[in-house]
């Protein structure tokens, strides 16, 4: 059976940190990444790794905040979140691209999604 299952999220203050996994069986998965949905909002990338891990993409909202890993041993997939805001709240979402090894962005580039873990930060 394939599955992405993601875990870490919580509640945190503004300016904590969360780290969230996502751990992958069933297959391989080539480029990854994660994107976030908050209340009333479209999905959108956060951020997003090639299957060598040397290429990443960050949105500009968490550049420089949050930083996107990978353990193709594990067959898992990190992002710690630092600084973290009360924008930063959502539903984040673990998502594999069976097709491609490099860094993509889009929905429409991903065939396997995680069920979400929720992402909760207090002001």
């Amino acid at each position: 059976q394939v599955q992405l299952v993601e875990s870490g999220g919580g509640l945190v203050q503004a300016g904590g940190s969360l780290r969230l996994s996502c751990a992958a069986s069933g297959r391989t998965f080539y480029g990854m990444s994660w994107f976030r949905q908050a209340p009333g909002k479209e999905r959108e990338i956060a951020a997003a790794i090639s299957w060598s891990g040397a290429d990443t993409y960050y949105a500009d909202s968490v550049k420089g905040r949050f930083t996107i890993s990978r353990d193709n041993v594990k067959n898992s997939m990190y992002l710690q979140m630092n600084s973290l805001k009360p924008e930063d709240t959502a539903v984040y979402y673990c998502a594999g691209s069976s097709r491609t090894t490099y860094v993509r962005r889009t929905i429409s580039d991903f065939d396997y999604w995680g069920q979400g873990t929720q992402v909760t930060v207090s002001s």
